[in-house]
Order: C-alpha cells, then sequence, then structure tokens
C-alpha cells in the first residue's frame, strides 16, 4: 500500500503544525545524500541509459557507490583550493559524474552548472559573474562543441585556476587536469577536510537569463535545497526503492532537483535517459519499454513532450507500475491531459516553480482533487499569495478571490537576491516577499492558477528565452524603431520565439536582413527567432510601451487559423479572434460557419483535435447557413 501524501488544503494546514526543523533528515545537501544512501546502500541510485534503443544495458551504480564518488569528488575539489565561498562551474552533459561533481561541490564550496548550448561569449559572461575558480568540462567528443568553447575563452577568465577535463582524449594540457586519471587517488570513505556546513552557506547558483554581459545569476542556499526536497517528498510524489525517470538536464533546476537531491534524499533509484534525455529520439521512441522494463513510477515531462508521448504506440509494454507525471514549465491544455490519462492510465499533476525558488512552489495533491490549468496548493512551509502591486512592483494590497495579481512566494526555500544587486531592483514585493513576475490568481480551494506573465519570457520546450536577448540586438540596427520578441505557440515545443519590428520611415530592411542580423548576434542558438514581422505600427500601452499582450494573441491567432484550415470545404467561414480574459490570460473565440449542419459533431471533434496541444483556451461557436 503506498503511502499517500497531503491531499486537501486543510491536512497541509495541519502537517504545518509541526516546526519545520523537526521534519528535516539533515540540514545540508551532503547529510541529506548521505541520509538517503544510508537506508540501503546496496539499492541502486541510478540507472545510467546511453541511448534509447539500449535502454536495457545501464551502467548502474548503487548508493554505496554515488557516496564514495560524491566523497571522492569533493576531496578532488578541496585539493584543488576550493572552500566554501570559492566557484566550481561546469558544462557537462546528463551523465552520472555531472551528479558526483554537482553534490561533491557543495560539500565544500559552490557549485554552478551551466548550459552548455549557450554560445561562448555568453559562457565568458556567465563564469566572469560567478567569479568561477574552477571550470569541469566535457572533453572533445563527436557531435559536441564544448570543448571548443572552454579553449576559447578560458583565458578571458581572470579567476580560472584550474580546467577539469572530462572522458578527453589522453594528451596533456597546461592548465588542465583529467578527471578520469586524479579521481581515483582520493579517498572514497568520506571527506578528508573538516568543515561545518551551515544552513544560509550557499549551495549553488544557477543562471536564470539576462542578456549577453549581465547574466542573471540566482545562489540558494543550502537550507534551500534540503527545504525542497522535504516538501516535494511531502506528497509522497515517489518512495524509497521507487524507480524515477529523468530525462531532464543536469544544469536544469528541476532536472538537478527533482531527478536529483529529491529521489536521493529518500533512496529512489533514478534511470538518466540519456545524455540529452528527451531530446534523443530514441529515448521517446522506446518510452513505454523503459516504463516497463525498470518499474517507473514517475517522470517529469513539459507539455510538449506529453503532445509527444500520445503518439507513441505502447505495443505490448506494461506500464501499470506509472502512477503519474508531474508537468511544469509551461501550461497544459485540458483537452491535451485528458488524452494522456485515457492512454497511459496515470494521473497528470501540474505544478509551477521557478530557480529562485528552488524547484517548485506549488503542486496539485496526487492524491486529491486535480484541477487540470491550475497548478495547485501552495507547499507546506512555503507561503504564496497573489498581491496586487504598482507598475513598479511594490505591494498594494492581497488580491481577492479569482482577482488577478502578481504570483509572490516567501518561505525557507525562497532565495534571498540575485548575486549582483543591480538584478534586484523590483524583485522584492514587500520585505520577504519575492514577486515572480508571473500573474494568477488563487481560488475559493486555495488552488493557484497561472494567467500570464509579466516577465514575458519565452517558454521553449522548458527552457526559459529572456526576450531581452533577442531585443538587444534588434535595437543595434539604426533603422529599427520599436521591437518586441514574444513566443508563438508551437505544438511540437510549446513556444518559438518570433519578433515583431517597427521600421523608421524611409527603412529599406527587411525581414530577412534583420534575420541575419540576429543569427550572428543572439548569443543563444534557442533564442534565435523562427520569423521576423514587420509591422506598420506597435500597439502601445497608454504610456506608450509597446503592449506585448497584443503581440502575443496576434501570434495565436495566427497559429490557431493556420491549425483550421484543414476544415476545409466543410467550413463556409472561419474566423478567429483571441481576447483577454480574467480567468485565463486569453481566450480564443472561434466563430465557423457551416456548410452542412449534419457536420456540426465531427467539426467540434476535429477544432478539439487539431487545437488539444496548445494551451490557449477556446471557445466555439457554430454557426449554421
Amino acid at each position: 500500500m503506498v503511502e499517500k501524501g497531503i491531499t486537501n488544503y486543510e491536512e497541509l494546514l495541519e502537517y504545518e503544525r509541526t516546526p519545520l526543523d523537526q521534519r528535516l533528515k539533515a540540514f545540508n545537501t551532503y547529510d541529506l545524500i548521505k541520509y538517503g544512501a544510508s537506508l540501503d546502500p546496496q539499492a541502486l541510485a541510478i540507472s545510467y541509459v546511453q541511448s534509447g534503443e539500449d535502454y536495457d544495458k545501464p551502467v548502474q551504480i548503487n548508493y554505496r557507490t554515488l557516496m564514495s564518488e560524491i566523497n571522492r569528488s569533493a576531496n578532488l575539489f578541496h585539493d584543488l583550493g576550493i572552500g566554501p565561498n570559492d566557484v566550481v562551474s561546469y558544462l557537462l552533459p546528463a551523465i552520472p559524474q555531472a551528479h558526483f561533481v554537482f553534490w561533491g561541490v557543495e560539500a565544500v564550496g559552490i557549485i554552478n552548472p551551466v548550459n552548455p548550448m549557450l554560445e561562448a561569449d555568453t559562457l565568458r559572461d556567465i563564469f566572469r559573474a560567478a567569479g568561477t575558480q574552477v571550470l569541469v568540462a566535457l572533453g572533445e567528443t563527436p557531435g559536441a562543441d564544448i570543448w571548443q568553447k572552454v579553449e576559447q575563452i578560458r583565458h578571458d577568465l581572470p579567476e580560472l585556476k584550474t580546467v577539469v577535463r572530462m572522458m578527453g582524449p589522453d594528451d596533456e594540457i597546461e592548465g588542465v587536469i583529467d578527471y578520469e586519471k586524479v579521481i581515483q587517488n582520493y579517498n572514497g570513505e568520506g571527506l578528508d577536510f573538516d568543515r561545518t556546513i551551515h544552513r544560509d552557506d550557499i549551495a549553488s547558483i544557477l543562471h536564470t537569463g539576462g542578456t549577453t554581459g549581465t547574466p542573471k545569476l540566482a545562489p540558494r542556499s543550502h537550507m534551500n535545497e534540503v527545504t525542497m526536497a522535504l516538501m516535494v517528498n511531502i506528497h509522497k510524489v515517489f518512495h524509497q526503492g521507487e524507480t524515477v525517470l529523468g530525462g531532464l538536464p543536469l544544469f536544469h533546476n528541476y532536472g538537478l532537483m527533482g531527478t536529483g537531491l529529491f529521489p536521493f534524499s529518500i533512496g529512489a533509484h533514478v534511470v538518466m535517459l540519456s545524455p540529452v534525455g528527451f531530446r534523443d529520439p530514441s529515448v521517446l521512441k522506446n518510452i513505454w519499454k523503459i516504463v516497463d522494463h525498470y518499474k517507473a513510477v514517475f517522470f517529469n515531462v513539459v507539455p510538449t513532450v506529453i503532445s509527444m508521448l500520445l503518439d507513441i504506440p505502447k505495443g505490448d509494454a506494461d506500464i501499470s507500475s506509472l502512477r503519474f507525471t508531474i508537468c511544469g514549465a509551461a501550461p497544459l491544455s485540458v483537452e491535451m491531459a485528458n488524452r494522456f490519462v485515457a492512454y497511459s492510465g496515470a494521473k497528470v499533476v501540474e505544478g509551477y516553480g521557478l530557480t529562485e525558488g528552488t524547484s517548485s512552489s506549488s503542486m496539485s495533491p496526487i492524491e486529491g482533487l486535480i484541477k487540470i490549468g491550475s497548478v495547485g496548493l501552495r507547499w507546506p512551509y512555503q507561503e504564496m499569495k497573489v498581491l496586487v502591486t504598482d507598475e513598479a512592483g511594490n505591494y498594494l494590497r492581497e488580491a481577492q478571490t479569482d482577482e488577478v495579481g502578481a504570483i509572490c512566494i516567501k518561505g525557507p526555500n525562497v532565495f534571498k537576491g540575485y548575486l549582483e544587486e543591480r538584478h534586484n531592483k523590483g524583485v522584492w514585493a514587500k520585505e520577504g516577499w519575492m514577486n515572480t513576475g508571473d500573474l494568477g490568481r488563487q481560488d475559493s480551494d486555495h488552488y493557484f492558477w497561472i494567467t500570464g506573465r509579466m516577465k514575458e519570457l519565452i517558454i521553449r520546450g522548458g527552457h526559459n528565452i529572456d526576450p531581452a536577448l533577442i531585443e538587444e540586438p534588434l535595437y543595434q540596427l539604426p533603422e529599427v524603431q520599436m521591437a518586441a520578441a514574444v513566443g508563438r505557440p508551437d505544438a511540437r515545443v510549446g513556444e518559438l520565439p518570433v519578433a515583431y519590428v517597427q521600421l523608421a520611415p524611409g527603412s529599406t530592411l527587411t525581414a530577412e536582413k534583420i534575420l541575419d542580423h540576429l543569427q550572428q548576434a543572439v548569443g543563444e542558438r534557442a533564442a534565435i527567432p523562427k520569423e521576423v514581422i514587420i509591422v506598420d505600427e506597435m500597439p502601445l500601452t497608454t504610456v506608450g510601451k509597446i503592449f506585448k499582450p497584443a503581440l502575443k494573441r496576434e501570434t495565436v491567432k495566427q497559429v490557431y487559423q493556420h491549425e483550421l484550415q484543414v476544415l476545409g470545404d466543410m467550413v463556409e467561414q472561419l474566423d478567429v479572434q483571441v481576447v483577454e480574459d480574467k480567468m485565463h490570460g486569453s481566450l480564443a473565440v472561434i466563430t465557423i460557419k457551416l456548410v452542412q449542419p449534419s457536420n456540426e459533431d465531427t467539426v467540434k471533434r476535429k477544432v478539439d483535435g487539431l487545437l488539444s496541444a496548445y494551451s490557449t483556451r477556446y471557445r466555439l461557436d457554430i454557426i449554421h447557413s
């Protein structure tokens, strides 16, 4: 019988009656993983799958070995001069060694995992801002350009002392040591140094966006991370000995916490789904066989992955072990959730979180009421409210039930501010309360709903793209008067960046020339717009600011109109208007005039199928000839 977690708001309040410290098993991440490993040292901690085709031939690591490798890693970095205030950065794919380095560094200093797909100049800016003293990176590997980027920038990092190369060729480079050659020289039985880790000591620094030259870095403490592990495990997401699938990268906040610290802290088993996770087509192709083979109970996805999973035949795979998936990073449509539940037999649980809140702030209760579209109840011990703020983000009052306002969080999992003080302007709605930049409401059952984003991030496949990465290079062009980047709905990755541009009178710039410029000037490949749209006049607010919601609604209109063209000669007239909706942010009003009244049910089914992959809700109005 699986132990149940909190199922409703009243149980949440009752749980909070016990002081937080009495529930914590440890007050730093090293001791927390050590506790999880002690439950059964021979139990599997990690099964590493090189590719989806070889899912049944994993490299397997038990908890005794996991702790040994974490100890070796910590001792290595201590020997390299790393102390409690020093930073080790890494550029690594999702391989077991990334876990060894991440948790080993947290035992001795501060870890800074970074997306290796970023351009070299952007990486240089991040490492400089973080004060990187040791850089760990994948060596020369076919199909990867990580090492080329390291060679390009390592001499431009004034605080860098050493580069640790992993899985590289057998050669010698000045200032570079090879992980595999030296790691076995270090003690795996324990730490060879004395350190008292205080709960407020910084454990990790994660990159959360920002433009080239001004990276935004979020430091999180040991207390932030161990508290977050407790909060998630309160919901009994998984239990000791159970198997979870990890398909998110290990520079990603949830990849590190949700398929790292959380399961490790209770002795669960993590199957690492290839170095690139769900981006490996062979992983998705074999996902149901993988669930069957490992009897997985859970995996974390973004809405675009759910859409792709529905197209993968189950065959004779037994996936009855799969209890649920947690879907985050972007809104999920009701139709898509219902289709997945019907197809897989597993629940879809939505949640909400951000790096600054150490992964998660709310989630629907797994064994309680699940409201598709809602991100559920706040976590125990963390406060979460909808606040009404002024234009500068300052607190005015608390929102009423179902009134849209700023989602704000406060608690032991919430960071204390960005590394560089200039990024902290407008972050705090009032003392201790972080304004997440997201808009939402709270209903009468205390469930939260996200209705929009103040900060207007573009979320592509769960990856956050700051529009400024696109807009600043656009303004480098003298003939660009106004520029705005927004996310256009996409059935595969959720959103794709597109750029709207208003040109100066007489300009000869074309969309193609602007796009060519962006391909060279944007420091992140994922942020390069899929399309540049030149407009005669940009929509503006009453104070002259670009009104991005209007552009966003225009992209939804275009996509929905395009999708519905397949209705063909069943439809005499088709109109799509996307309007503001106080409950859901935006609503697409679709008006269809039918040629034959008898086609109404068929058209409704087709519209449901065509738009199920998109999160913007719609209302269908049928008109008969």
